[in-house]
């Protein structure tokens, strides 16, 4: 009697392949709403110095959501981790 574990491989690999797909995924849209929310914090900063408070407060909340996102990113990024180290 043979046994054939090609298939079951096969298959593993590509739910391992596509789990680190997802990761880099979210590593990169993570790091691209932490981008925008530098240049958003950047430039209330700015706004700030000029005197344009209101400016500085609609870039605040611009950078407040792109900070969202990218926990947002980060967190699904851990519950893929945490899922794959079972």
């Amino acid at each position: 009697m043979s046994i054939v574990t090609a298939p079951v491989k096969k298959e593993e690999n590509k739910t391992a392949s596509e789990t680190a797909q997802k990761s880099i995924e979210n590593h990169k849209m993570a790091a691209k709403h932490h981008t925008d929310a530098a240049k958003h914090h950047t430039e209330a900063a700015k706004h700030h110095e000029d005197g344009s408070h209101e400016k500085a407060a609609v870039s605040t909340v611009k950078a407040q959501g792109s900070a969202q996102m990218a926990c947002d990113h980060m967190a699904e990024n851990a519950k893929q981790h945490a899922v794959g180290s079972n």
